[in-house]
């Protein structure tokens, strides 16, 4: 019978017009994970740089990124992420009040000005730990919820661990100088995507350029607060082993970056580095829409089906960061063996959306089918083998 008769697979491509893809350079939706390596450098005095693109997660700096560092007061950041949870689930409210110890009085360093005896909400707490980078209000929270500094501390690397931080140990909730105390700059950008993300209703506090507690006002470090820029938080760090670090976050639009720098020699170095690595990025790259789940991208031709063709799909939005200049200089190739046999599953994978562009690395998107093909019936087998066999159609 028929049934058993197979064609000579064609690898097809086909180069579309990207051009002609781009119908909207707006994101929006549902995005595709990145994908693109801009190979389009620039030169950091920073020791330790990472930069992405909030949305496609494209690294667009990397020095070091994966090197275990002093993270200083920027460590706090995890302090607040461990209150923020507890805010979200339940456990916790922004009126809770916890008591200040000794302890946390006589902490040195940056302080809020806890008076010992004295009970301090969580929002007070929250502001004094971010805007003010209080050492005593870190010791407050710890001690507060986990018992003691110590504990809160193995509690913090346990949620670091459970939240993706791979590389990344707390000793204390200060940032305070510790061998034990270790961040990567990889790590801490992601700590930066998991508040933003998770805890929109809080995030807020960080763009806070000052807070007054116990008749003193402070303002915020961060030196991105108060340029034009877009920037909304999050933490500077600062000890003699770790030097002049920064981990932040702008948004221009609809688009978002973060930016983890340490290892700089003064607050001024900070701040000029900092600013000049946020403008470039936003001058430099944009986010592309290329596709949207879904949509066609190309159409196959069916071997001995109930239909003649397939449209090949992705399954998420595709979004790419890229530099600017490379957006009228890309093209797009599409790979598949056809003509494509029977029975076919709808989200089986057929294909291959190849993208390149100068100053980046290829891009491959699997196609998928975007519905269901079943085999036709013996009579139609035939008569399609035949066709097939005369005529070179399926």
């Amino acid at each position: 019978m028929f049934s058993d008769y197979r064609v000579n697979a064609l690898q097809k491509s086909k180069t579309l017009s990207i051009r002609n893809a781009m119908k909207s350079l707006l994101m929006g939706g549902a995005c595709l994970l990145a994908l693109a390596q801009p190979g389009q450098a620039i030169e950091t005095t920073a020791r330790e740089a990472y930069l992405i693109d909030y949305t496609t997660k494209t690294v667009l700096i990397n020095k070091d990124a994966e090197k275990p560092m002093p993270p200083a007061s920027m460590s706090k950041i995890m302090t607040a992420y461990m209150v923020f949870e507890r805010l979200k689930d339940g456990r916790l409210s922004l009126d809770d009040k916890l008591p200040v110890s000794e302890k946390a009085w006589r902490k040195g360093g940056s302080k809020m000005f806890v008076e010992v005896g004295t009970e301090i909400s969580i929002y007070d707490l929250l502001r004094g730990i971010i805007v003010q980078s209080g050492n005593d209000a870190c010791i407050v929270v710890a001690e507060g919820l986990g018992g003691s500094e110590e504990n809160f501390a193995q509690e913090m690397t346990l949620k670091a661990r459970e939240i993706g931080l791979e590389n990344s140990s707390f000793a204390n909730a200060t940032g305070w100088p510790d061998p034990n105390q270790r961040m990567t700059p990889k790590d801490l950008a992601t700590l930066a995507d998991r508040i933003i993300t998770d805890f929109p209703e809080y995030y807020s506090v960080y763009s806070e350029k000052s807070f007054t507690w116990s008749g003193i006002k402070q303002d915020n470090r961060n030196p991105l607060l108060y340029r034009n820029l877009g920037a909304d938080g999050l933490k500077t760090g600062h000890t003699e082993e770790a030097g002049y670090g920064l981990t932040s976050s702008a948004k221009q639009g609809d688009r978002r970056i973060i930016l983890v720098l340490n290892g700089m020699k003064s607050a001024k170095e900070r701040s000029e580095e900092s600013a000049r690595l946020v403008s470039w990025a936003f001058r430099e790259f944009d986010n592309f829409e290329l596709f949207k789940a879904g949509e066609t991208v190309d159409t196959a031709d069916v071997w001995l089906g109930t239909e003649k063709t397939i449209d090949l799909v992705p399954e998420e939005d595709l979004l790419l960061t890229l530099p600017k200049n490379a957006k009228n200089k890309m093209t797009a190739t599409v790979s598949y063996v056809g003509p494509i046999q029977t029975p076919i599953e709808q989200g089986e994978r057929l294909g291959t959306l190849k993208i390149e562009a100068p100053d980046i690395d290829t891009v491959e998107i699997p196609l998928v089918a975007a519905n269901s093909v079943e085999r036709e019936g013996g009579f139609s087998r035939i008569v399609s083998a035949l066709n097939y066999l005369i005529f070179g159609k399926s």
